[in-house]
């Protein structure tokens, strides 16, 4: 069974009649008619029971990319985003080492120690990483086994502070170091492609083809039914 709500005239005409009779302002139901016109509506029909999937296409997800800045792993995600078609809107800090060192002395002028030269910058960087994380819908984390992301570990606690949703990215071999870190996420990923087929997962509801490969047995054959009596 297929269903396209916005290709029903039958019931978008219905739908002003029922708002009425059901006490419903004309305010109120020009906005309800709208909702309907920005969502997309399928039943699908697997054996007995019936599927319902709703994708709203209104929304712009807005994803911060915090981490190492010393390899291409933003540049793989904004493409998976483009090739997945998302309606995501990417966002970083600043990722160029020599500019994030020096934009305080060169805009307010040089100091003669280095922690004062450390704190301009600093405190200019995070005018830009305070209001990107607080305006996102998503903060992803990387971490690489060559540098000591500090930074990104504090970004991943302010994230998690503000009750963002939180991906961390690094590689398996320095899980332990990123336990805490990892136990506040919500995600947590090895490779920047899972990273991208998260977001296509948690946006439009659609799934790659499983990680496992060939292999991969669905929970209810693997471990048995969550609920006997579905």
């Amino acid at each position: 069974i297929s269903f396209n709500i916005r290709k029903s005239r039958i019931f978008s005409s219905l739908i002003p009649k029922v708002c009425v009779m059901t006490g419903f302002s004309l305010t109120a139901t020009r906005l309800f008619s709208a909702a309907l016109k920005q969502r997309s509506i399928g039943l699908q029909r697997s054996g007995t029971n019936l599927r319902f999937r709703s994708i709203s296409t209104a929304k712009i997800w807005k994803v911060y990319l915090s981490g190492e800045i010393h390899s291409d792993w933003r540049e793989v995600i904004a493409h998976g985003v483009k090739t997945h078609n998302l309606p995501v809107e990417l966002s970083s800090p600043n990722t160029s080492h020599e500019d994030s060192d020096d934009c305080g002395a060169i805009i307010l002028g040089m100091e003669e120690e280095r922690r004062n030269w450390d704190k301009i910058g600093a405190n200019m960087n995070n005018v830009r990483t305070k209001t990107l994380i607080k305006d996102a819908d998503i903060v992803v984390i990387r971490f690489g086994e060559k540098y000591r992301q500090w930074n990104a570990a504090f970004d991943a606690g302010y994230a998690a502070a503000l009750g963002k949703s939180l991906i961390t990215l690094h590689p398996p071999s320095i899980s332990h170091m990123l336990k805490e870190v990892n136990a506040s996420a919500q995600v947590v990923c090895s490779d920047p492609s899972q990273v991208v087929n998260s977001l296509s997962y948690c946006i439009n509801g659609t799934l790659p083809k499983p990680s496992d490969g060939d292999t991969f047995i669905p929970i209810a054959n693997r471990l048995g039914a969550g609920n006997p009596n579905p």
